[in-house]
């Protein structure tokens, strides 16, 4: 069968492979496609599924807090040294001031709304990113909270954006640390679904080392125990991280209220990255 050009470049925009890699696949696979894509993956040439399926998990958390607005986002990236570099910061930052002034429902609002410093919807600023950067770039998540506002973040890893009462520059500062560094799920005790509670009871009393006591006893037991795993998830009830003597609900001290507050590490719940230098730069001298 003849290979033509046109073949070739089919193949070539499907898998990412040279030309003369992907004409060979055709030789070997009488023209066939499918085959021959199937044969480059084989001969570990293929790459479009690899960009397909990059995995973009360093990156950035940001916060930004405006009139009364403030927003928390995840953008991803694949390497921690594109994370580092100035023109992503500025891209992360610019995006949660974006999102602060346009407030979008979704993140199909986000992207068809347009920056006003390029006149272009976000989805094509971060093409252009990517065009630029020449990595994988996501928005993967946005929050919004309005009111009495405040943030903290570390090393662009941990984000922290709260909503109180009031405001309180220096206190509301030592909450959001707080959070930052204890990780509570929950505001108080109320805020926990039920169905937490019963799971966690249903794991104590399941334990090997309550087996042979008398049920009530086990049920005190469990009751305890659950309790201070309940503590441990709330913020009112933690010990407050630069004074472990006070909890946090008595660093607050009936000064002002925390409403609800958002926490977010960086890349979680997401595969990570498990790069082998030697191991590529060895694959590629091969070929």
């Amino acid at each position: 069968m003849t290979i033509t050009a046109a073949m070739v470049k089919d193949l070539r925009e499907k898998t990412g492979a040279g030309f003369m890699d992907s004409k060979k696949a055709l030789e070997q696979c009488d023209g066939d496609m499918e085959k021959a894509m199937e044969y480059l993956r084989q001969k570990g040439i293929a790459s479009a599924e690899k960009k397909q399926n990059r995995i973009a998990a360093e990156g950035l958390v940001a916060t930004h807090i405006e009139n009364g607005v403030g927003s928390i986002v995840e953008i991803n990236c694949e390497t921690d040294f594109v994370a580092k570099n100035e023109d992503f910061k500025t891209f992360v930052a610019n995006i949660a001031k974006h999102i602060t002034s346009v407030k979008p429902k979704d993140m199909d609002a986000l992207n068809s709304s347009v920056c006003p410093e390029c006149n272009m919807k976000i989805e094509d600023v971060v093409k252009d990113k990517i065009a630029t950067i020449g990595e994988k770039i996501s928005i993967r998540r946005f929050e919004i909270l309005e009111g009495e506002l405040a943030t903290y973040v570390h090393n662009g890893k941990i984000g922290v954006l709260i909503s109180a009462t009031k405001q309180d520059e220096a206190l509301l500062k030592d909450v959001a640390l707080h959070i930052a560094s204890s990780a509570p799920e929950f505001v108080s005790r109320n805020q926990i679904p039920q169905e937490i509670i019963d799971e966690e009871t249903r794991i104590e009393m399941g334990k090997e080392d309550l087996a042979k006591k008398p049920e009530n006893i086990r049920a005190k037991i469990v009751e305890g125990r659950v309790n201070k795993l309940m503590a441990q998830k709330c913020l009112l009830e933690q010990p407050f991280v630069k004074n472990p003597d006070q909890t946090v609900e008595q660093l607050l001290n009936g000064k002002l209220e925390i409403k609800s507050f958002i926490r977010w590490t960086l890349g979680e719940g997401l595969e990570k990255r498990q790069d082998n230098f030697a191991q590529e730069v060895m694959s590629q001298m091969v070929k």
